[in-house]
């Protein structure tokens, strides 16, 4: 079996998986990254956003090949403890009800406010259409990215 060398979190993981392994797979059975959620498998429910490169990516299609050599950033390394502004915002918003899609919400959520800082609500809308939220937590949603890009 193939071995890969990734970089996870600012931290170097070797990992033997078959080379069209999804990464969705490799972070939460191999490496134990278990905030990344399984949700539709086919990449429309956003619940396996991740970074990668600093852009937002559904890791249930990023095959494990194609994620060598690239920087990733899973929920779990946007911050250590919970301070990322986004993470606040979403509490003090309330935003959380069942939370399956919350880790995919805040990191399509982080790379728009990342290279968008101030977005518009239509700039909101557009990079959040792809993550769905099944409780229908979007106006709390969009609060809380208006709060985070005050911050």
């Amino acid at each position: 079996m193939p071995t890969f060398n990734l970089k996870i979190n600012n931290k170097a993981y070797t990992v033997e998986a078959d080379m069209d392994t999804p990464l969705l797979w490799v972070l939460r059975d191999q490496i134990e990254l278990v905030g990344t959620k399984y949700g539709c498998g086919i990449g429309q429910c956003g619940a396996c956003t991740v970074h990668v490169n600093g852009n937002a990516v559904r890791s249930c299609l990023l095959q494990v090949s194609q994620a060598e050599g690239m920087d990733i950033t899973t929920i779990e390394g946007l911050s250590e403890d919970a301070t990322h502004p986004l993470q606040q915002a979403w509490l003090e918003h309330d935003v959380p009800q069942c939370g399956y899609c919350q880790s995919g919400q805040i990191m399509s959520a982080a790379a728009l406010l990342k290279n968008n800082p101030h977005p518009s609500d239509e700039d909101i809308e557009a990079t959040m259409s792809g993550n769905i939220c099944r409780c229908g937590t979007y106006i709390r949603i969009k609060q809380a990215i208006k709060t985070a890009s005050k911050s």
